[in-house]
């Protein structure tokens, strides 16, 4: 120990601060100091400080002047510096001091108390601070390099939030010089040697004298200089058995993976690299200094082909993958799955396809593999994974369905013309949404769009909508070789987007759609260029989806059988007039909402329930008996939402900061959703009152 320290405003200890008090048994002065760092609340309030065996201790040292006193040897025993029981084993010694400070008369009081005791992971020995001499790199100006790089913008971070966390590693006051030296059997070794001597190394004023240089050969050059001796040889010298930090070596990755300090061609071509891909938890290990060794060494290794210093452009950041108790998965926990039997069940499509929809950028993947409750042992099941096994069972079925079908040279039914119209344009749209989350990294999203097309809009809609019918004697009907050919391009499409998420299932189904020539795999085919898109010609297709899906839920409602036809009349506004002369729109609904008939009309029908799709009123003519009461909530609950609705867009559009500074097609929108769902109160408060509502 070489000081006492007390809080500087614990008013016990104020007058004691600056004074000198004696350490038992060796009759030792220390002085007594006031530091921040001691609890007020803890034991006595007053701290003993021992800079060389405690790391906060070191820090406190540090900061008052205080010598650093190493009483241990590398074998854990106490060496003179103790000054008593030299050469005894530190647990030992701690034993018998106890003792000789009670017979000393110096023990007022034991007490036992919960401290944290650091263990070696591979031994389970108490790890003892030690102070020892180390190799150290200065890091206050690489730091503001790492830090100006992010700032600037010429290395960007996905997401974005990740800056603060960087800034807090690398802001001046938190940084701290590197310990690059390692004493480990395993690793590069320090490039430095000693010139040896009887009594140990050759040194100046009392310190050894490292001779740095890249090989052996020419440290002893060096060493023949410093010494004035020309006749030492390479026996004389020994190398540094310290290694290099991992790390170390590690941040050279984006020169060296190239080999760049020998050679600069493939360096020249890919330096700086797109995008690197890692976790948060070694962002300051790792990428800080990647960017620091760039920044040192591009310029100087490609001169005027360097094309920029910065070793990456982006850098998106993946989470930690944890258990549903939300605690970082390790071997010491137990709480992993096995990996393989996770494949086994699920697939490895099916495994990717449950990790990838469950990561964005820099937040963690909770993965749902539950807890037997009696054992407490981790199952090897997974919902998100079954997800992803199921979506490659759709994509399967999908395939037979339209293998199937017979193909015949007859005319595009107007049905199926606005089908593929709608679904070459929304595919369109869909690549232009994946091509922008693709740039902000934002994975999870690219593969939950093309999920829900393929599924929802392509296999529950587009497929059903193109399905030939039966004919009087139960076989199907051919299809026309236009819409075939368009579904299996289509189809092709989505395997070659969904590839990179789902490799296996997307190069049988590939080969499954077309016979083809050999190396012609869905892993080399090109990625869909987005082509235009006309919302003009998504919307009818859309809202005669929603309106198929209502009178769906109408039928449900009131029990009425799928198979039953029923007549369906349309308001005969400007919006109900253009829905129905869309081509195909009135065979669409006829067809998927099992419809007798579909009429525009200027008054509401007898025996009808209304409903709204859009702006469009229309009426459901139900044979049954209608429950006034039962419409009048239905409608009701409806008008209650949309009035709700309408007040939030009020609040917002009301809301000058937003007015002022949002893109003028954000502020459109708003106005446009305003208006709508002014003119949908108007309809549905019409329906209630006609009700007596």
């Amino acid at each position: 120990d070489t000081a006492i320290s007390v809080h500087p405003e614990d008013e016990r200890y104020k007058d004691w601060v600056g004074k000198t008090v004696l350490i038992p048994l060796i009759n030792k002065p220390i002085p007594i100091v006031a530091d921040e760092y001691v609890d007020r609340e803890f034991g006595t309030g007053a701290l003993k400080i021992t800079p060389a065996h405690d790391p906060n201790d070191y820090e406190i040292g540090l900061r008052h002047g205080l010598p650093v006193v190493d009483i241990l040897t590398e074998d854990g025993k106490l060496n003179e510096q103790a000054q008593i029981l030299v050469g005894e084993d530190r647990f030992e010694a701690r034993k018998k001091i106890k003792d000789l400070l009670k017979e000393a008369g110096a023990l007022v009081k034991l007490e036992d108390y919960v401290t944290s005791i650091g263990h070696s992971e591979r031994t389970d020995a108490v790890v003892e601070p030690r102070l020892t001499m180390q190799w150290f790199l200065e890091m206050k100006d690489f730091a503001q390099v790492a830090l100006d790089a992010v700032k600037s913008g010429e290395v960007k971070f996905f997401p974005e939030s990740m800056w603060n966390m960087y800034y807090q590693w690398l802001r001046p006051e938190n940084v701290r010089d590197w310990c690059i030296s390692r004493q480990l059997w395993w690793g590069q070794r320090i490039p430095a040697w000693y010139l040896k001597t009887e009594d140990g190394r050759w040194t100046v004023d009392g310190e050894e004298v490292p001779f740095v240089a890249e090989t052996a050969e020419e440290a002893l050059a060096i060493a023949k200089e410093k010494t004035g001796n020309p006749n030492l040889t390479l026996a004389d010298l020994e190398q540094d058995e310290d290694v290099v930090d991992t790390w170390f070596s590690s941040w050279l990755w984006p020169i060296s993976v190239f080999d760049g300090f020998e050679r600069q061609d493939e360096l020249k071509y890919y330096y700086p690299t797109n995008a690197l891909v890692t976790g948060w938890d070694i962002m300051f290990f790792w990428v800080a200094r990647m960017i620091m060794s760039g920044y040192e060494y591009a310029e100087e290794l490609l001169g005027e082909d360097c094309k920029g210093r910065q070793p990456f452009y982006d850098v998106y950041f993946t989470g930690m993958v944890r258990d549903n108790k939300r605690r970082k998965m390790s071997k010491s926990l137990g709480n992993s799955p096995d990996a393989l039997e996770l494949l086994a069940k699920y697939g490895a499509d099916g495994v990717r396809f449950g990790l990838l929809l469950s990561t964005s950028a820099g937040n963690d993947i909770i993965f749902d593999a539950p807890f037997d409750p009696k054992t407490n042992a981790v199952l090897n099941e997974s919902k998100i994974c079954e997800q992803g096994r199921n979506f490659c069972n759709k994509i399967w079925n999908a395939l037979q369905l339209v293998k199937s079908w017979e193909v015949a040279d007859s005319p595009q039914p107007e049905t199926n013309r606005l089908a593929v119209q709608w679904l070459e344009n929304k595919f369109n749209r869909m690549l232009a949404e994946a091509e922008s989350n693709f740039k902000q990294y934002r994975l999870s999203d690219v593969l939950m769009s093309f999920y829900q097309l393929f599924w929802v809009d392509f296999c529950s809609w587009f497929l059903e909508v193109i399905k030939p019918a039966f004919d009087e004697n139960g076989k199907r009907l051919p299809v026309d070789q236009a819409t075939y050919e368009f579904t299996l391009k289509t189809f092709e499409k989505f395997m070659s987007v969904l590839h990179p998420f789902m490799p296996f299932v997307t190069e049988e189904a590939w080969h499954a759609l077309r016979d083809r020539a050999e190396g012609d795999d869905v892993i080399v085919s090109p990625w869909p260029e987005a082509a235009a898109f006309d919302e003009a010609v998504i919307r009818p297709f859309e809202q005669a989806k929603d309106i198929i899906s209502k009178v769906r839920e109408a039928r449900q409602g009131r029990g009425i059988s799928p198979k039953e036809a029923l007549n369906l009349f349309v308001d005969a506004s400007e919006d109900g007039k253009q829905l129905l002369a869309v081509p195909g729109v009135l065979d669409l609904l006829r067809k998927m909402a099992n419809l007798d008939a579909v009429e525009l009309t200027s008054d509401e029908p007898a025996s009808t329930v209304s409903f709204l799709s859009g702006k469009v009123k229309l009426y459901l003519e139900i044979a049954s008996a209608i429950d006034a009461e039962e419409e009048k909530a239905r409608i009701q609950k409806e008008l209650d939402y949309y009035r709700g609705f309408v007040e939030s867009v009020r609040r917002k559009l009301s809301n000058e900061r937003f007015v002022n500074n949002a893109p003028e097609a954000v502020v459109n929108k708003e106005r446009q959703k305003l208006a709508d769902g002014e003119e949908k109160i108007r309809l549905l408060e019409e329906s209630l009152e006609r009700l007596g509502g």
